[in-house]
C-alpha cells in the first residue's frame, strides 16, 4: 500500500503576519535611508514645489527642525541640494564662503553633530544660468577638467563646513581621483565619497529641475550615461572605486534595478540608489486620484530597490516612511 504523500504548501509560511515577517527576506530599515532636501537661499518660509507635493523648498530654519527629525527617526543622512537667488555662467554661488549650500552644511551639521549624516551635492547646476553640471567651453559643451577642479574645491569647502559625505553628482570624468586627492590634502582623509557613478541621462528628474530652479535647455547626454547601456555603466563604477569612491550610487533607481543588481555584484563598497523626483511624482500623482494605495505603493518601491541589491536608498518618502515604522 502506497502511503500518503506530503503536499508542499509553500503558502504555510504567508499565511499570518508574524510568519510573513519572520521569513521575509529583504528588509527596509531607516538606517538604510537618506533624506534629499532642498533649501533654499533668502527664503523666510518654506515654499512647496508644484511637482513634488510635500516637498519644499527649506528655509535655513525649517531645514534643522527636519535634519533634527530625521536624526530622531534614525535615518542615515540628509542629502543638502542648495538653491541659490542667483545664477550665472560660472555658478559662483557654490563657491561662496556665505553661499546658501555651505550655510546650510554648517547649519545642519551644528544642529545634528554625529546624530545624523550630513551629506551634500557636489554638482554645478543648481548655481549656473545654463543648467550645466559643468563650466561651458567656447563651443558650448562641458569642460570636464575645469569643472573637475571647481568640484575638488567645493568638496573640500563642504568638507570644512562639517559634511561627512561629499557626492559628487556631475559625472566629469575623473572627478573621483582629483576630490580625493583634494580633500586628502587638506586633512579631510575621513570625509566620505559618495560618487554617482551610474547616472543616466534620464527623463525621470523633471521635478527636480523645477525643486532647484534648474534653468536648462537641451539635455544632458554628452556626459550622463546612456540608458540603453549596462557595460558603460560598470566600467564608470569600477573606474569611481579605483580612484578612490568609499560608495557608489545608481540614479534613477525604479527603471535601473537591473543596474543596481549588477553594480552590487560588480564591487565591493556599499552602493547608493536614488530614488528620484519623476519617482516619487508618479506614484503621488496615482495615489492622489485614487489609482494606487499610497503607502503599500511607497514600501513596495522601497522594497524593490533593496531587493535589487542596494544597501542604501535616497527617498524624498524617508522621513515618513521611517516615522511610519516607529509609529507600527
Amino acid at each position: 500500500m502506497t502511503p500518503n504523500r506530503p503536499v508542499v504548501r509553500p503558502r504555510r509560511l504567508r499565511r499570518t503576519p508574524v510568519v510573513r515577517a519572520m521569513v521575509a527576506e529583504t528588509t527596509v530599515a531607516p538606517r538604510q535611508l537618506v533624506l534629499p532636501a532642498f533649501v533654499a537661499e533668502g527664503a523666510t518660509e518654506p515654499r512647496p514645489i508644484s511637482s513634488m507635493p510635500g516637498v519644499v523648498q527649506h528655509t535655513l530654519d525649517t531645514l534643522r527642525a527636519t535634519a533634527t527629525e530625521a536624526a530622531e527617526a534614525g535615518l542615515a543622512g540628509i542629502m543638502l541640494f542648495g538653491v541659490p537667488e542667483r545664477q550665472d555662467a560660472t555658478g559662483s554661488g557654490a563657491l561662496a564662503e556665505d553661499g546658501i549650500l555651505n550655510v546650510a552644511i554648517e547649519a545642519v551639521r551644528a544642529e545634528v553633530g554625529e546624530d545624523l549624516l550630513v551629506m551634500s551635492d557636489v554638482c554645478l547646476d543648481e548655481f549656473t544660468d545654463h543648467g550645466h553640471c559643468g563650466l561651458l567651453a567656447a563651443d558650448g559643451s562641458v569642460d570636464n577638467d575645469a569643472t573637475v577642479d571647481v568640484y575638488a574645491e567645493m568638496a573640500a569647502m563642504h568638507a570644512e563646513r562639517g559634511a561627512h559625505v561629499v557626492a559628487p553628482s556631475g559625472m566629469m570624468d575623473g572627478q573621483v581621483a582629483v576630490i580625493r586627492a583634494e580633500l586628502d590634502a587638506r586633512g579631510h582623509t575621513d570625509t566620505v565619497v559618495m560618487a554617482y557613478a551610474a547616472k543616466y541621462a534620464s527623463a525621470f528628474y523633471g521635478p527636480f529641475r523645477e525643486a532647484v530652479g534648474s534653468s536648462l535647455t537641451g539635455d544632458r547626454k554628452a556626459y550622463q550615461q546612456d540608458p540603453a547601456n549596462v557595460r558603460e555603466s560598470l566600467r564608470e563604477v569600477r573606474l569611481d572605486v579605483e580612484q578612490g569612491a568609499d560608495m557608489v550610487m545608481v540614479k534613477p533607481a525604479m527603471g535601473y534595478l537591473d543596474v543596481i543588481a549588477e553594480t552590487a555584484r560588480t564591487v565591493d563598497v556599499p552602493v547608493a540608489a536614488y530614488n528620484v523626483s519623476g519617482e516619487y511624482a508618479m506614484v503621488e500623482a496615482a495615489a492622489a486620484q485614487g489609482w494606487i494605495d499610497r503607502d503599500r505603493a511607497i514600501t513596495e518601491t522601497l522594497l524593490s530597490i533593496r531587493r535589487a541589491g542596494a544597501d542604501v536608498v535616497l527617498t524624498y518618502w524617508a522621513l515618513e516612511y521611517a516615522q511610519r515604522l516607529h509609529r507600527a
